[in-house]
């Protein structure tokens, strides 16, 4: 059986011992479409993290037998087609949830706490020379008593509400189906919900209904000098308008892991900010920990097992 990897670099130094074992894997750290078309032409099993794949893509692998995604999002496969063709696509789920609460809360912590100005305070010598042992110049705030908002209460959404209610925070959460499945949190229209928090941290798929759901109406209904978090998909939140709310003042900060276009352009609003300290960016690593990517190999090794009765 052979196993073909479309874009193997986005797992990084991960271990695929155990996918090895079921067949003959065939890595390539990148591919573009027409590259992709080629490579596929006799594979068994294709695994693809962002690769589109489409009606030319699974035409082109006479032989393919299983999909897998080498994540949970499943946006990036043409599933009707592939369902035409009899060929399964399976996805990984959980896996990372860990890893994405603990890089919200590093977001949240360092915007909240100012650690990179205190860090930098400390390090620039400012410190040493100010003849104080402390410094006050700049105020930082407490979690607890804080409105938490959670949009996508998955998962992931409700081990984040887990850890923000130790903060000593009040959890509440708006439910992008309509249906209020959780009960362990009151769920709130959205107006009131972007009125009332003064975290919000989204959690939630890219679909229909989430698509460009907070932009520039939005986040000026969300609370004075609160905190927009995105660890979801980059099309939940309108990059521009955030940006200029950053600017305005009506936020008191941002954190994302996720972008409308990836990697990030250049010339992207976000990265001319009057003031960047508002701002926190990482490049889509949340559901990266060394861990989560072992337990992903193991996810995708699972399901080509389970495919084959191996």
């Amino acid at each position: 059986m052979k196993i073909v990897f479309l874009d193997a670099a986005t797992m990084g130094d991960a271990d695929f011992a155990p996918v090895e074992k079921l067949g003959t894997l065939v890595k390539y750290d990148n591919s573009t479409p027409r590259e992709a078309k080629e490579r596929v032409s006799d594979c068994d099993v294709l695994i693809i993290n962002k690769i589109q794949v489409n009606k030319e893509l699974i035409d082109a692998a006479p032989f393919l037998k299983l999909i897998c995604e080498a994540a949970t999002g499943v946006n990036n496969i043409d599933l009707d087609y592939a369902a035409s063709k009899s060929i399964p696509v399976k996805n990984a789920i959980g896996y990372s949830t860990d890893s994405v609460v603990q890089t919200t809360f590093m977001h949240i912590l360092s915007l909240i706490g100012q650690a990179p100005y205190f860090d930098d305070c400390v390090k620039s010598g400012k410190y040493s020379s100010s003849g104080m042992f402390t410094d006050v110049t700049v105020n930082w705030t407490e979690l607890s008593g804080k409105t938490f908002g959670v949009i996508g209460m998955g998962n992931i959404g409700r081990k984040v509400a887990a850890v923000a209610e130790a903060f000593g925070m009040k959890v509440v959460y708006f439910s992008t189906s309509g249906t209020s499945h959780c009960k362990d949190y009151p769920s709130l229209p959205l107006d009131e919900f972007l009125s009332v928090c003064d975290i919000i941290s989204i959690h939630a798929p890219l679909n229909q209904r989430t698509m460009g759901l907070i932009g520039e109406k939005e986040l000026q209904k969300m609370k004075h000098k609160s905190v927009l978090v995105n660890m979801g998909r980059g099309g939940i939140v309108d990059e521009a308008a955030l940006a200029k709310a950053l600017d305005d003042g009506h936020l008191l900060g941002a954190a994302l892991d996720v972008f409308c276009q990836e990697p990030l352009p250049a010339d992207s609003p976000l990265l001319s900010l009057k003031n960047p300290q508002r701002l926190r960016l990482s490049p889509h690593i949340a559901w990266a920990s060394s861990q989560a990517r072992e337990r992903l190999v193991g996810q995708i090794a699972a399901n080509i097992s389970e495919t084959f009765g191996i």
